[in-house]
C-alpha cells in the first residue's frame, strides 16, 4: 500500500495581510461552526475512502489560519482527522500558527492530540515591519509564542520574508539573527511577491509601495544563501533551510510526486492521477457537503506532458533535484530523452549540473528558477 499526504486548509484568519492572494477570509466567524461540521464530513467521507488505498503518513493544516477557529472546533477537526484516517501518531502532523492567536492551554491541547509540529508566519522580528505588512502580532509575541510551543514539544517551522516595502538588509540581518537564537529547526524564507488583487497590488498601482530596489533584493537572497546555511539550516528546497533531520516531510511528498488528498473550500488533491478541487467559496462549500453533494471538481485532465513537466519543476526546486531512475520509472523513459539539448543549454550557462544519480539545479540556477523552469516546458502538437 503506498503513502499520501492530507492537507486541511481552514479559510479563516483574523485580519488579511496586505500582502496576502490565498483563499481566505476575515470577519466570517458566525461561519466557523458550520464549516467545522462541514470538514468533519468530509473528512470522514476521504478517510474511508483514501485508507483502502494507503496509509496517511503527513498531514497539514493550512489556512488561512488554523488557529483563528475556536479551540473547540480546532480540536474536534484534529480529532476527526485521527479518527477517520487512523493516525498513529508516527505520522507528522502539522498546524499552521499566527502568533497572535495562540497561549499555553490551547498549545497543550493540540500537543495532547497528537499534533506534533506548527509552522509559525513570523514574516519579519521588526514592529515597524509586521505592521507595515498587517500583521497581528509584535516580534516580542512571536518569540514568546515559539518558546511556548517548543517547551510544549513541539517541532517548530518558522517563516520569514524579504523584499517587504521599507525593508532593509539590516532589517532582515537582525531577523535571520532572532530567528536563529530561538533554535528552531526549520526555516522558510520567502520574497515578496505582489499579486493581482491584493492591497498591495493597489498601493504599487498608486505609486504607494516602497519596495527594495532588485539589487537590494538580491543582496538579501545572497545574504540569506550563505548565512543560513552558515548558522547550520541547510538548505533543501529554494526556499526552504533545515537543521539535519527536521526537513518539512509533507511539503517534501508534494515535490516528489506523492499522492495527497485536500479537505475543505479550494482544497487541491493529487489522487490516482487525477487532480481535483474542492468548491473555494467557503458558504458553497458548506452547501455542497450540507446536500450530500461532493465539493469537488476536477482539474483539465493532465496531459503525459503536463505530468513531465510538473514533474520536473517540482524535483528542481529541491537540492536534489531531478532523480534520473526515478523519472525512468515514472515515465518509462530516460529524461535525456525528453530534455537531452535544453539540459545541455542550462549547463552551459551553468544553471543545472548533472551526474550519474541526478539534475539539479546550481546555486546560480536556484537564484534564477524561474528562468531554468521554463526551459523545461514541453511543446504541443497543434490541435
Amino acid at each position: 500500500m503506498e503513502s499520501f499526504g492530507v492537507y486541511v486548509h481552514i479559510p479563516f484568519c483574523r485580519r488579511k495581510c496586505f500582502y496576502c492572494d490565498f483563499p481566505s477570509q476575515a470577519g466570517e466567524e458566525a461561519l466557523m461552526s458550520r464549516y467545522r461540521e462541514a470538514l468533519c464530513r468530509e473528512i470522514a467521507a476521504q478517510g474511508s475512502l483514501c485508507l483502502q488505498q494507503g496509509t496517511a503518513r503527513t498531514v497539514y493544516m493550512g489556512g488561512g489560519t488554523p488557529t483563528s477557529l475556536p479551540a473547540d472546533d480546532l480540536l474536534a477537526v484534529v480529532a476527526s482527522l485521527r479518527e477517520s484516517f487512523r493516525l498513529t501518531g508516527e505520522e507528522e502532523f502539522t498546524v499552521e500558527v499566527n502568533p497572535g492567536t495562540v497561549d499555553t492551554h490551547l498549545l497543550s491541547r493540540l500537543r495532547a492530540a497528537g499534533v506534533n509540529r506548527l509552522s509559525f508566519g513570523v514574516q519579519s522580528f521588526s514592529d515597524t515591519l509586521l505592521r507595515a505588512i498587517g500583521r497581528i502580532h509584535t516580534a516580542q509575541e512571536a518569540q514568546d509564542a515559539v518558546r511556548l510551543a517548543q517547551a510544549a514539544g513541539f517541532r517548530v517551522s518558522l517563516d520569514l520574508m524579504y523584499g517587504l516595502p521599507g525593508q532593509t538588509l539590516a532589517d532582515l540581518e537582525a531577523s535571520v539573527a532572532r530567528a536563529a537564537a530561538l533554535v528552531v529547526g526549520h526555516i522558510s524564507v520567502y520574497g515578496l511577491a505582489v499579486e493581482e488583487g491584493t492591497p498591495f497590488a493597489r498601493m504599487a498601482d498608486e505609486g504607494r509601495l516602497d519596495l527594495p530596489t532588485d539589487e537590494v533584493c538580491g543582496d538579501m537572497y545572497d545574504y540569506i544563501t550563505a548565512e543560513l546555511p552558515r548558522l547550520g539550516y541547510r538548505r533543501y528546497e529554494i526556499s526552504n533551510y533545515a537543521k539535519k533531520g527536521e526537513e518539512s516531510r509533507h511539503n517534501l511528498a508534494y515535490w516528489q510526486d506523492v499522492p495527497y488528498i485536500g479537505i475543505g473550500a479550494a482544497a487541491h488533491s493529487y489522487w490516482r492521477g487525477r487532480r481535483m478541487e474542492n468548491e473555494e467559496d467557503i458558504r458553497r462549500y458548506i452547501a455542497c457537503i450540507e446536500a450530500g453533494d461532493s465539493p469537488a471538481r476536477e482539474e483539465e485532465p493532465a496531459s503525459r506532458e503536463s505530468h513531465i513537466e510538473e514533474f520536473a519543476f517540482l524535483a528542481l526546486r529541491t537540492v536534489a533535484g531531478i532523480e534520473k531512475k526515478r523519472f525512468r520509472d515514472t515515465f518509462a523513459c530516460d529524461v535525456q530523452e525528453v530534455y537531452g539539448e535544453k539540459l545541455a543549454r542550462l549547463k552551459a550557462a551553468d544553471l543545472v549540473e548533472e551526474n550519474a544519480v541526478s539534475i539539479r539545479l546550481t546555486q546560480q540556477g536556484m537564484k534564477f528558477g524561474n528562468r531554468v523552469f521554463e526551459e523545461f516546458l514541453l511543446e504541443r502538437d497543434e490541435a
